[in-house]
């Protein structure tokens, strides 16, 4: 099984362009107004990808409803029509989640952005798929609540978007990903009906239907709006800056602190290239010859904390990490912990100081395994003769390798994808997954078949099918055609069994 993946920069298209229908585009117009629609080419282009830049098409026309209605209007249409449609927010998917496969129409949710009700006494949320994850936070600033869920990509990605990919973030350790903190969705299905699954209470009666919707990428309708848990704060924390002469310590630090009964907020891990990288960027005052920096964070009762605070420090002593920073805080909000967690959560712009291009992998190992995968990651880098920077959620065994490249040279473009293969690959082979939150997108179709037996992928397209007979909302997405593997010779076509 093979998957053959070409570029195209913007001035190429990937496949024939035909402009929509005009009878399409009235009718689309009648539903948005004027003022929410582009069909023109050169407004098209910035919606041929996503983050995962290596596949690209055009959709026909991109639509920006501004209520539940008016989604639900649109894909009615786009089933009267046979048209396909896709949904996307702000397009930080890191997979091709929203790449509109075969063109169509792409239905984007960014105008939906209201924050509908906070409810501080019964602690949840009600947002339109379009809020930006950080605007939650902040209009819960000074509350005592948070939302937890806190995507790298936490100041654009929407929550809609997160709901679709089940997002994790660096704090998913210990409060858990997406679908651990949404209790209800409202859903456009792919035939235009409304529906909304599960509601402001926990543990409702019968199948859990709401985390089936969290993570479905889009396959099983399009989410307009959700009901988030809100957590109560912390009462104190501790965040570590610590920086290790090896890779090796740095994993087996993470190993000693899992071991010891010690459950983190966050846990996170970057290397030398990457704390390069940040440091050029945001001048923290990461010493830039370590080989590996570790991010602790402790969060909790204030009770206990100075005395699990000494425990980590032991720990660390242990495997040769030296403590190079430490921030008491009792909010997040505060100036010195904010600076540290924007560093961190701007990691993947502070690439684009060092390499043109990049493509960032999402696998998923055993904690045991992480000290190998970073060594096959190393091995895999000097194979290729690329480099392959690091920073990762090192707690739950998440990593994001970062494969640098320059799309403008095929050959470095073959040995990217080479390598993106190899690194999957090597996280299937010592028990792990291909994604633990960005998705599988179109980028990793091929590995599914590889991942799940013929049996698994049979059921998941049941699914799929039963909730999206006609196949126009998200094609050629998450479960291959005919639970194979797809081959792909053009971007954006739609694949063959």
């Amino acid at each position: 099984m093979s998957s053959s993946i070409t570029t195209t920069s913007p001035a190429t298209p990937s496949r024939p362009r035909s402009h929509p229908g005009l009878a399409l585009i009235d009718r689309l117009t009648a539903i948005v107004g004027s003022s929410n629609i582009l069909a023109n080419r050169d407004e098209l282009l910035v919606y041929e990808c996503d983050g995962y830049m290596l596949e690209r098409t055009l959709p026909d026309v991109v639509v920006f409803p501004t209520c539940t209605e008016q989604v639900a209007a649109v894909v009615k249409l786009c089933n009267e029509l046979g048209v396909p449609f896709v949904p996307r927010g702000a397009g930080t998917s890191l997979a091709g989640g929203t790449l509109a496969v075969g063109g169509g129409v792409m239905i984007c949710l960014t105008r939906m952005r209201r924050i509908v009700e906070i409810n501080h006494r019964d602690r949840y949320a009600i947002v339109e798929a379009g809020v930006v994850n950080v605007w939650l936070t902040r209009a819960l600033a000074g509350t005592g609540l948070h939302y937890a869920p806190d995507p790298s990509s936490q100041t654009s990605c929407t929550i809609g978007g997160n709901v679709g990919t089940n997002s994790g973030g660096p704090h998913t350790l210990k409060y858990g990903v997406t679908v651990n903190h949404v209790l209800g969705v409202e859903m456009v299905m792919p035939d235009g009906s409304i529906v909304w699954f599960g509601g402001p209470t926990r543990d409702n009666p019968g199948y859990d239907l709401t985390g089936l919707m969290v993570g479905n990428e889009g396959t099983f309708g399009i989410c307009t709006q959700a009901i988030v848990n809100l957590a109560r704060d912390p009462e104190a924390g501790r965040t570590f800056l610590v920086v290790f002469d090896s890779i090796d310590a740095c994993a087996q630090t993470i190993s000693g602190l899992i071991a010891s009964g010690i459950v983190p907020a966050a846990l996170e891990m970057l290397d030398n290239l990457m704390i390069n990288a940040v440091e050029r960027a945001f001048k923290m005052g990461f010493p830039t010859n370590a080989q590996s920096l570790l991010i602790i964070e402790l969060d909790g009762l204030e009770a206990g904390m100075d005395r699990e605070a000494r425990a980590v420090e032991a720990i660390v002593a242990q495997h040769g990490g030296q403590l190079h920073k430490s921030v008491a805080f009792r909010t997040r909000q505060e100036p010195e912990y904010k600076a540290i967690w924007k560093a961190r959560k701007s990691a993947f712009g502070a690439i684009g100081r060092i390499s043109p291009t990049y493509c960032t992998q999402d696998g998923v190992v055993p904690r045991t395994q992480l000290p190998h995968i970073l060594r096959e990651i190393n091995r895999i880098a000097q194979d290729h003769d690329l480099r392959i920077a690091n920073v990762f959620h090192a707690g739950d065994g998440n990593i994001h390798p970062i494969v640098l490249f320059d799309e403008r040279d095929p050959d470095q473009v073959r040995r990217a994808l080479s390598a993106s293969r190899a690194l999957l690959e090597e996280c299937i082979k010592v028990g792990g997954s291909v994604s633990g939150e960005h998705g599988i997108g179109v980028e990793k179709l091929e590995f599914m078949s590889k991942l799940f037996t013929h049996d698994d992928l049979e059921v998941m397209a049941a699914v799929r099918d039963a909730l999206n007979p006609k196949g126009l909302c998200s094609p050629n997405k998450l479960v291959p055609i005919g639970c194979g593997c797809v081959e792909r010779t053009h971007p954006g076509r739609r694949g063959a069994a």
